[in-house]
This record gives structure tokens, sequence and C-alpha cells, in this order.
């Protein structure tokens, strides 16, 4: 790894081991996410790519018994132990894999973090909610609805609405953890298009069991097996010409 490389990346771990009540889940990965990319993680169910991506933005924190060794830098900032666990999560957003509006309005489940962080003006809030429902391909749709309630959107709808609760802090990275997992091929294929727009403004980090989808959405790709990274690299060598057996293997469908 050069310095060069380093630094043109907007996070990386070092030696990253996650543990839970004391059994590694994650052991030794050392992996740079470069800056206005989509990096996927891809492998068995398992194998330690969600429990990863909750690393990079302390959401392990949050579960009795869980313990992170190594480092996460966020632009060469130790999260650990340089910031605050809350800044943190508003500089790293997490859209999950079940869409997980609030009880709330269209409009209030996009304030909802904006208010969280103090903003009080009407005007700017009603502006960042409709620049946040933009980013996220849905404003066309729910323009007309923001004072219904979010829950009686569509899956796919519910999952724009996440991200663009999840944008309208203004994070530098997004963490995807398996967002296409529950809807339809329609509803995955608007997901995907967003991807593609949002790494010109954002780093994306996104889990996916779908070996397709990893293929169109990202620019590098990194294999995890047993808690390991074995190997990682440009999404199309990964899937092309890998290195290790077990890549090549589990891409071919030979396990998984």
């Amino acid at each position: 790894m050069t310095a060069e490389t380093a630094s043109s990346a907007k996070m990386q771990t070092r030696d990253v081991v996650v543990s839970y009540g004391g059994k590694p889940a994650v052991r030794n990965v050392s992996l740079l996410l470069p800056e206005h990319q989509v990096t996927a993680l891809i492998g068995p169910s398992g194998c330690g790519k969600s429990t990863y991506l909750r690393a990079l933005n302390r959401m392990n924190e949050l579960i009795p018994g869980a313990e992170v060794k190594g480092e996460v830098l966020l632009d060469g900032e130790n999260i650990y132990r340089s910031l605050d666990a809350v800044d943190v999560r508003r500089r790293v957003g997490m859209v999950f894999q079940k869409s997980n509006p609030f009880p709330k309005s269209i409009f209030e489940n996009v304030a909802y973090g904006l208010r969280v962080g103090g903003l009080r003006d009407k005007a700017e809030l009603a502006e960042r909610v409709e620049r946040s429902l933009r980013s996220a391909a849905i404003w066309e749709e729910v323009k007309d609805r923001l004072d219904e309630s979010a829950l009686g959107l569509s899956g796919g709808q519910q999952q724009r609405l996440c991200i663009a609760r999840a944008l309208a802090v203004e994070p530098e990275v997004v963490l995807m953890d398996e967002p296409a997992s529950a809807l339809d091929p329609i509803a995955t294929a608007k997901i995907e298009d967003l991807i593609h727009e949002l790494k010109e403004r954002y780093t994306i980090v996104i889990v996916t069991h779908n070996m397709q989808q990893a293929a169109r959405v990202s620019d590098q790709t990194a294999f995890f097996y047993m808690g390991e990274l074995v190997e990682v690299g440009p999404t199309e060598k990964i899937f092309t010409n890998p290195s290790e057996k077990r890549t090549e293997d589990y891409v071919t469908g030979k396990f998984g």
C-alpha cells in the first residue's frame, strides 16, 4: 500500500478485530475505502460483512459484549479515539437491510436528524428535507403527501426515504447493509441507480448477498470468509480474474 493510495482513501481500517463475548467475528481486517467510490462487501452469511460494516460507524458499541480492536480511520482520524460517537454517526450514515421509517410523517422522518442536531428554522428545514428527498430520488413521488405517514409508502419507497433520512444530516460516508434484499426487482433497480448517482458526492460501502448487484454497483469488491478479508480489488478483477481460489469458488457459485 503506497502513501498515495492511503491518502485517497476516505476511510481506512488497520487490523480491525471485532469480538462478541470474547469470540472474534472479524479478524485483522485492513482495508482502504476510496473516496467517491462504491465498495461492495461480499461473502456467505455469517462471514463478518455486516459486523465489519458496523465497526465503521461505531454501531457495534450498541451491542452488549462487543469489542473492537485495531484502527478505523476517517480522513486519517481514529474514530474510536479522536471523535465523539454521535459525530461519527453523523459523518458516517447507515441504511439498514429492512427499511425502518419512524411512525411519523414523511417530512418528519427526514427532518428528525436535523431537529436532533438543533436546526429549528422552518424554511431551512423544508429546504433540507426537499434536497434530501430529491437526492434519494423520491421527491416527485412524495412531494404532495409530506404530511402523510411514512408507513403508508411501499417497501421500495420506504427504503429510499430511509436513504433520504441518512443524507439529510449531510454525511460524508454512507453505509448500506443489504439495502435492496427485501425489495422487488423494480425497486431494487431504483436503489442501484441511486447508488450510482450518490457516489459523486459520498463514499459508499454496501454489504450485499447479490453478486450481480455487487458487479453492477461497485468499483471495488472485498470478499469476506469466516471473519477474514480474503481478497480485495477492482470489482471486474474480483469477478473475472480473482487471485484467491476461495474467491473464485465463491463468485462462480461453488459455495455460499
